[in-house]
């Protein structure tokens, strides 16, 4: 219990690579395994008010409404970047089913959303909703993302090998992009893993691996679509540096930032 209690965050990753790779004998991935961990973890070492603390950050909503309008936009337009990139070098215009009628897209977000079985909601409920803010407690905001870059990018590696689950070991990459875009606008939306949710959710909406039939235009959407995650992670590396090099901060004062960063930009 003593191990537990010192290095939480590492136990918390172990338990989940354990928990969700106990499945690849199966030819499957247990996704909700990321949040079994989580609360096994959160229970041992802060009892209930961690777990409070950890479900409050799941379902903070009062946050200005532009970092909803960032959660939304910013998948959206790096989906339609890539695609728009792979048609200017070839690929013929793909057929997107979520635009099929007008409330297919938002339907599929709010399916991500609430769904347990997807990876959203168990991902952004432990890693934005109770590791992130861990790790900041000890380390600039920069060195906690790149930690959880590390963490999570080691989960996802059984989706990029396995051929079952049609990823390529490229978009490791992207995952480590995307990870660093979580962080900040987890940050910026006052501690609200509801935002991140949204945001993940988004992201997960559009399978671009489908718009193609498999061959060239399929593999150069996989190249472009990490390209341009990995060109707008670098852009909130370099455009936002006073916040990446910030002191750690309190938990506690990342959840009542409202009055500083829910509202302002």
């Amino acid at each position: 219990m003593s191990v537990i209690r010192r290095h939480p965050v590492i136990t918390f990753f172990l338990l989940t690579y354990a928990l969700s790779w106990g499945a690849i004998p199966w030819q499957s991935f247990f996704a909700p395994g990321v949040l079994v961990a989580a609360l096994i973890v959160v229970s041992l070492t802060e009892g209930v008010a961690g777990l409070k603390a950890m479900g409050s950050r799941l379902i903070r909503w009062r946050v200005s409404w532009i970092w909803y309008a960032l959660a939304l936009g910013v998948p959206l337009a790096i989906k339609f970047a890539s695609i728009g990139l792979n048609n200017a070098l070839g690929a013929p215009t793909a057929h997107i089913a979520e635009f099929t009628v007008w409330y297919a897209l938002p339907m599929a977000i709010a399916i991500n959303i609430v769904n347990p079985i997807n990876a959203q909601l168990p991902e952004e409920a432990s890693f934005r909703g109770w590791a992130q803010p861990k790790l900041q407690t000890t380390r600039t905001p920069l060195a906690a993302t790149v930690l959880m870059a590390i963490g999570v990018t080691i989960w996802h590696i059984p989706l990029f090998v396995m051929p079952q689950f049609g990823s390529s070991p490229i978009e490791a990459l992207a995952t480590i992009a995307v990870t660093f875009w979580y962080a900040w606008l987890f940050n910026h939306a006052s501690g609200s893993a509801l935002l991140t949710l949204i945001a993940h959710a988004t992201n997960g909406t559009i399978e671009t691996s489908t718009l193609w039939q498999a061959g060239a235009d399929t593999t150069r959407m996989t190249w472009l679509y990490t390209l341009v995650w990995c060109l707008f992670a670098i852009g909130l590396l370099v455009f936002n540096r006073r916040f990446w090099t910030k002191p750690p901060l309190p938990v506690g004062d990342l959840d009542r930032a409202d009055a500083r960063d829910g509202s302002g930009a």
